[in-house]
């Protein structure tokens, strides 16, 4: 079992800037591809951004490509999403999830799920 809690989040104006960080509890943590995904209201969630084990290879939606980072730090057990240059449509709980599939867009192919974070652009 792979318990993970995010914070990080909050409210910002648009075109301002937010860190989320998910520190997961297991020591294999760096067994685990890592994903970012969200859901706003009254929507599916939806992938954002992945990372493989060693966080040589990163994976972005085009939703936030070029704005948005994942990296981790795998002494830390610890994944991040740097969001710049955020949007009112970047408004949802952010969830992070833990699986063997880096990259994956589906979330069935994550087997662990953090509680999520509120993260509110305001416009």
């Amino acid at each position: 079992q792979v318990q993970m809690v995010e914070s990080g989040g909050g409210l910002v104006q648009a075109g301002g800037s937010l860190r989320l960080s998910c520190a997961a509890s297991r020591r294999t943590f760096n067994a685990y591809a890592m994903g970012w995904f969200r859901q706003a209201p009254g929507k599916e969630r939806e992938f954002a951004a992945g990372i493989n084990w060693s966080g040589s290879s990163t994976y972005y939606a085009d939703s936030v490509k070029g704005r948005f980072t994942i990296s981790r730090d795998n002494a830390k057990n610890t994944v991040y999403l740097q969001m710049n240059r955020l949007k009112p449509e970047d408004t949802a709980v952010y969830y992070c999830a833990a699986g063997f599939k880096p990259g994956s867009r589906s979330v069935e192919d994550y087997n662990y799920w953090g509680q999520g974070t509120q993260v509110t652009v305001s416009s």
